[in-house]
């Protein structure tokens, strides 16, 4: 998945927010909450780009040691189940899209009663 394709899928979504940070990772929110992080390599510009995405607890367990996989740096590290894809090995470009759907639905999920609303309702 290149760069333009995740920030296509992560637009895709709808009421999401992109801002370029952390060094020029692409960064995508709904209601001003994180759900994918997409860093470019600078050793290697024309590979993938590392894809970092919240996770059920389950598909966290899955990944986090498959090929290609690993807990998120920083964000796992404090107990938070997030995945970071760093090759196609075990999770095709199909795959992450879903991941990264389900990130954000599970952001959209995880909002007050109120701000959830907004969601349902778009």
């Amino acid at each position: 998945m290149t760069l333009d394709d995740y920030n296509a899928h992560c637009r895709s979504l709808g009421l999401t927010t992109h801002v370029v940070q952390w060094g020029g990772s692409h960064v995508w929110k709904v209601a001003g909450k994180l759900f994918a992080v997409a860093s470019q390599s600078d050793r290697e510009p024309d590979a993938d780009p590392y894809v970092t995405f919240k996770t059920s607890e389950m598909s966290y367990d899955l990944l986090k040691d498959a090929p290609g996989c690993r807990p998120a740096p920083y964000l796992a590290s404090r107990g938070m189940k997030w995945i970071q894809r760093t090759g196609p090995q075990t999770l095709d470009d199909s795959a992450l899209r879903d991941y990264i759907s389900e990130s954000c639905r599970l952001v959209i999920a995880g909002l007050p009663r109120k701000a959830r609303a907004a969601f349902e309702r778009a």
